[in-house]
């Protein structure tokens, strides 16, 4: 029940901002969930042990969400300033140790892995439109449905046991099925100068690489010995729990729409 209602608030607060107000609402989202799944991170680094700098790691994550985002500043720039700090933070605590490399990969990490991805869904509020991020919001969210019921109904064989045993490649086959054909779709309603080729191979690569990234997720908790990033959504876990697909799946789909209006 917890999932139901916790479903039933978030899904229509999220399409509200997106469909309802303008574009710099979405990119204020991105960031706050950005943020909050930055802080999930840490924890997760935290427990396997790596010397993440809570206090750091935040700040580059939002800023290349921004940067991508908005394009306020150049994303390069973020960086090199990032590695920078991170390194002299790091001479600065002084504590020598096989730690010391993971810890400055991890901090830098969140910027490539959460807010750039977010800034890209952001983006494609401005560049496509709020229907261009509905696309995306559905083609996920049918995926992932779809992953779910075909697995119960004919799930045999795991799909990547060691990391998700809950995953079967029949739930993974009806989710690329079933988020392609939302995609080619609805996709002629949102992007109509585009062929069905083209809105079947994007469909496509948005769903295998949602998959990537929801299973690079688990395996980051299964690593760290969680079964949730957080338990800040009731019957959901954490925010990084919700948005695992869309960091992998966001980029590329940024990149289209970026080559349908160019």
């Amino acid at each position: 029940m917890a999932r139901v209602l916790s479903a039933l608030l978030l899904i229509p607060a999220v399409v509200g901002v997106v469909w309802f107000l303008p574009p710099v609402a979405t990119l204020m989202l991105a960031v706050l969930a950005a943020a909050i799944a930055i802080m999930e991170f840490c924890a997760l680094a935290k427990a396997l042990g790596i010397d993440v700098q809570p206090a750091i790691a935040p700040l580059p994550t939002i800023g290349a969400c921004i940067a991508v985002g908005a394009g306020a500043f150049s994303l390069g720039s973020l960086m090199l300033v990032t590695l920078l700090i991170i390194g002299i933070v790091a001479v600065m605590n002084g504590r020598p140790g096989p730690g010391v490399l993971p810890g400055v990969a991890a901090t830098a990490f969140g910027m490539v892995y959460i807010g750039a991805p977010l800034g890209a869904v952001a983006a494609v509020r401005t560049i496509g439109g709020r229907e261009a991020v509905l696309l995306l919001m559905a083609t996920i969210v049918v995926s992932d449905s779809a992953q779910y019921y075909t697995g119960r109904a004919f799930g045999r064989a795991p799909l990547a046991p060691s990391i998700s045993p809950k995953k079967t490649r029949e739930g993974a086959i009806g989710g690329i099925l079933f988020g392609t054909a939302a995609m080619t779709i609805a996709g002629r309603l949102v992007f109509p100068a585009s062929s069905l080729l083209l809105l079947a191979a994007m469909g496509l690569a948005v769903v295998l690489l949602g998959i990537v990234g929801d299973l690079f997720e688990s395996l980051l908790k299964r690593s760290a010995g969680v079964k949730d990033s957080s338990a800040l959504i009731p019957g959901h876990g954490g925010i990084l729990d919700r948005i695992d697909s869309w960091l992998f799946a966001g980029p590329a789909y940024y990149l289209f729409v970026t080559y349908l209006q160019s």
